[in-house]
């Protein structure tokens, strides 16, 4: 059944795929039924299984892209540094 599934919504066409996407964005289906928690698990699980094979990683749903300033080698805007001590604030001031 689950690759019954996988095989089912990577074989979406485009436009059933982006309803089903404003659909879970909405929360509703197009008639204006809201969608139950099942039925929002499914969508999500065939937009994820679609995007693997039909969408650039960039513009999956979800994707973050460099989530975490250490990996590209940037200080964190938010650490505030002062006699040896990191601080975050995120607004630029040191504490005493």
């Amino acid at each position: 059944m689950e690759k019954d599934f996988v095989q089912f919504s990577q074989n979406l066409s485009p436009e059933i795929y982006q309803s089903l996407k404003q659909s879970l964005e909405l929360g509703k289906w197009p008639d204006g039924k809201p969608l139950s928690p099942e039925q929002r698990e499914t969508c999500m699980q065939a937009i994820i299984s679609y995007e693997a094979l039909h969408v650039a990683e960039e513009d999956r749903a979800g994707y973050l892209g460099q989530t975490c300033k250490s990996q590209a080698g940037e200080p964190s805007s938010d650490a505030v540094v002062g006699n040896g001590e990191v601080n975050y604030y995120g607004n630029g001031e040191q504490s005493e």
